[in-house]
């Protein structure tokens, strides 16, 4: 599948997908781990046309039960490490080559952080960079548990390890701060991003050091950079292409329901419009504010359900409900049926 020819917004995975250049890291230091991957390939119906073409994607549950199952066979739960370690620029697609032919290794960094959605797209959110603090960040995506502590990890020693590559350095970071809890690998985190370790941070996200920021890429090459990042434009453009107003507003709920019900106006601000523009524009597309929220935790709920073991409470909280039993009474109405049985079913069919 071609970037031009992705999905309607509407139609695509509500909890997000992911590039099969990642799945194949995961799948390469799964290997390097003793894990049998032809098998764990099959297992999650991952065929060689797939694995081989760049454009193609799988859903974010999918994904995360994969590297699980990864886990699981070979006993290594620091895995999301090893797959850092094996990270390539070539890994990234577009935007790691194009950050790696960039002048500076900050410039490259936020080229990376950039075009993130060329390979990587979330319910949750987005990577962000802060040039002036020299942090890069990913977004929160808790709650934590054996499924996706993996993915913190991996991405980022994948950015860490861009920055080695780039730089020909191999102590490139001040800081590195994790959000979910120590799991007693406090000494081995350390020592592989060669900086503190913070567990139990407020965020996810990695301080590059000053003298590294500032350095100058070894494979700097401004003529492709500049074709390199025409190409990312030209893909940013068309997986967005198409997207109305009622798209953006779903894009943007999601990252903000957890435990709260987001206001018309911080939408309308985020998107920077007045709340009676986003009215009006919703209105000419026979839809309203309350309409699209109503949706965007139908469908996320529906995946929850279907796709992750996260339990009830930890759901509701995500969809900003007040407690389970609101989330429990808005999902008989969406499905006529609980969401404890619905998960059931899926069980069953699967």
């Amino acid at each position: 599948m071609n970037p031009t020819a992705l999905p309607p917004f509407a139609d695509r995975n509500p909890l997000g997908d992911i590039s099969i250049l990642h799945v194949s890291v995961l799948l390469r230091a799964a290997e390097a781990e003793g894990v049998n991957v032809q098998e764990l390939a099959r297992r999650f119906h991952l065929n060689e046309q797939t694995l081989t073409s760049p454009e193609a994607r799988i859903s974010i549950p999918r994904f995360m039960r994969l590297g699980h199952a990864a886990i699981q066979t070979c006993g290594n739960t620091a895995l999301g490490l090893r797959m850092g370690a094996l990270t390539r620029p070539v890994d990234m697609g577009l935007p790691g080559l194009a950050g790696e032919c960039t002048n500076t290794v900050g410039k490259a960094i936020q080229t990376l952080i950039h075009y993130s959605l060329l390979t990587s797209r979330n319910s949750r959110g987005t990577p962000t960079a802060e040039p002036e603090k020299r942090l890069i960040q990913f977004y929160s995506i808790q709650p934590y548990n054996a499924f996706n502590y993996f993915v913190v990890d991996s991405v980022l020693s994948a950015w860490t390890q861009f920055l080695r590559t780039i730089s020909g350095h191999w102590d490139v970071l001040e800081r590195v701060t994790i959000e979910y809890p120590s799991t007693g690998m406090d000494e081995l985190f350390e020592a592989w991003f060669r900086c503190p370790v913070q567990f139990g941070a407020a965020a996810n996200g990695i301080t590059v050091r000053q003298d590294i920021w500032r350095q100058d890429t070894l494979q700097a090459q401004s003529a492709m950079y500049d074709k390199l990042t025409l190409l990312c434009d030209m893909e940013m453009r068309e997986i967005q292409r198409g997207w109305t107003t009622g798209d953006r507003v779903k894009s943007l709920l999601t990252p903000l329901f957890r435990g709260e019900t987001p206001s018309l106006e911080t939408i309308a601000s985020k998107l920077g419009v007045t709340p009676w523009t986003l009215q009006r524009q919703l209105g000419s597309e026979n839809t309203g504010f309350r309409e699209l929220m109503d949706e965007t935790r139908k469908q996320l709920a529906r995946d929850y359900i279907r796709e992750t073991e996260t339990s009830l409470s930890e759901i509701a909280w995500l969809l900003g409900f007040s407690n389970p039993a609101a989330l429990h009474k808005a999902y008989r109405r969406w499905f006529g049926i609980s969401p404890g049985e619905h998960r059931k079913q899926f069980r069953a069919t699967q």
